[in-house]
């Protein structure tokens, strides 16, 4: 007798507080640290088996709620919003495969719980819905991990029959565009995924906007903590092959100058590539059309580095409907904080967007039902980095080894707080530390998300 269908019958939340080694500048906030959430669902079978999954997001608070409420009254709230969800969930009857429970929940319950949750906020500062995804992710890992210890079987064998009984055309439509020609009927995750994981992911160095560069930047009042502090030094410990530069989208000039000046030691360095993230802080299109124009015509060599620009625009593209082709027409151009899930990819691609960054930090089920989305219908993936330490860290790098990404994972915990991850790295070294400007996943092994979670050997909180 199969083990399926699960439900969910407890959930426990940890809250984790990290601290950075250095900042991290993003569009026009500043990351100093980050609380984790970490989750602990237990879910019974159809033969009355009980199963443990764990899932972990970091509550990163500067990119899911870009706002000037203070930071910790940003916190508070999503800190509150996850007991909501502890709550909801240990209510919640639906059963099923993990995909299948973890869209029932995304669609029927999520969106209740925030209306609730900002009926009682002041109404000129609502939580955004990218915020609760980002509190959500950490309820979803934690049941695709349990499902796949119910199963006893990696999770990603599992998206596809026997175990799953609704096909993608129970959660997909295609665009308008393409209901002549394609239909999610009969197709699953599986049809979209690669066959055989890749245990070897190039890996992508994140250049923040106050990291510096070489010696010239230096002030003194760097960490001496053994590990590098300036892009050359990473470049030359981990070998590092493509580098993310994160850039302020209101100071033209600034943007230049940093794009060039980090394009040139990429080139110095055998840097194979670059991308451009503007961290939705552009409201014209022209301001990056200008920069990638000035870029080709005066930096040919530097231009040619750059595989894709991310994210440039406002976030929500229901109240900013730019038409974006124009840049479109000249790199790649990927949605992240806007790709909530399918429908606004769907939307995104009307707008001229090519491509898709997929983050865990929005749920493993929306993660998976967007990459098939995107693929079908032509788009570009990728998968980005939320500075996952910790168990954050695992399923984002195995979203990363079955999809067909452009290039690889960005991974960035390991600049900007090394050290939060010791425990899990000890079971998982090559996860935690990029060596010849790659990481390796041959560690991650047995259910669920191969986490081995019995195994490493961290000291929690008392639950929530």
């Amino acid at each position: 007798m199969s083990a399926l269908p699960i439900h969910v019958v407890d959930a426990a939340l940890y809250f984790l507080p990290v601290h950075t080694r250095v900042p991290l500048k993003f569009g026009t906030e500043t990351l100093t640290e980050v609380t984790c959430a970490r989750v602990r669902l237990v879910v019974e079978t159809a033969v009355g088996r009980s199963a443990i999954g764990w899932g972990e997001t970091p509550l990163s608070v500067q990119w899911v709620w870009p706002s000037p409420l203070p930071y910790a009254e940003r916190l508070q709230a999503l800190q509150d919003f996850c007991g909501r969800l502890a709550q909801a969930w240990r209510r919640f009857d639906a059963s099923g495969h993990a995909l299948e429970v973890g869209y029932d929940f995304l669609e029927h319950r999520l969106p209740d719980l925030l209306r609730q949750c900002n009926a009682a906020r002041p109404p000129e500062a609502p939580m955004p819905y990218l915020a609760a995804l980002a509190c959500a992710a950490a309820f979803d890992l934690a049941l695709h991990d349990a499902c796949g210890h119910a199963l006893a079987l990696p999770i990603y064998q599992t998206y596809a029959p026997p175990f799953l009984t609704r096909d993608l055309a129970s959660y997909l439509t295609p665009a308008a565009d393409r209901a002549h020609d394609l239909s999610f009927q009969g197709l699953y995750p599986a049809d979209f995924l690669r066959p055989q994981r890749r245990d070897t992911l190039l890996a992508w160095h994140l250049v923040g906007g106050l990291d510096p560069l070489d010696a010239s930047d230096l002030s003194g009042a760097e960490p001496r903590d053994g590990h590098p502090v300036t892009l050359v030094d990473w470049i030359a410990q981990d070998g590092l092959r493509a580098l993310k530069i994160k850039l302020c989208g209101h100071d033209p000039a600034w943007d230049w100058d940093r794009l060039l000046r980090v394009g040139r030691l990429a080139l110095a360095h055998e840097v194979l590539w670059l991308s451009a993230d503007f961290n939705c802080t552009v409201t014209d299109p022209a301001y990056v059309t200008e920069i990638l124009d000035r870029l080709r015509d005066e930096e040919p060599r530097v231009f040619a580095l750059l595989l894709y620009v991310e994210q440039p625009f406002p976030y929500e593209l229901d109240a900013h409907p730019l038409a974006v082709h124009s840049v479109s027409a000249r790199r790649s151009l990927f949605l992240d904080e806007s790709a909530h899930d399918w429908r606004q990819i769907r939307r995104g691609r009307e707008l001229g967007w090519t491509g898709v960054a997929l983050k865990t930090c929005k749920t493993q089920t929306g993660a998976l039902l967007s990459l098939c989305w995107a693929q079908a219908h032509g788009m570009t993936l990728m998968v980005q980095d939320l500075t996952n330490p910790m168990l954050a860290q695992i399923p984002h790098c195995l979203l990363a080894a079955h999809a067909h990404t452009i290039a690889g994972v960005e991974t960035n915990s390991m600049q900007f707080y090394p050290e939060a991850s010791a425990p899990e790295a000890a079971v998982h070294p090559g996860l935690y530390r990029r060596r010849h400007g790659s990481i390796n996943l041959t560690s991650l092994h047995g259910p669920g998300f191969g986490l081995r979670a019995a195994e490493i050997p961290r000291t929690l909180p008392a639950p929530l």
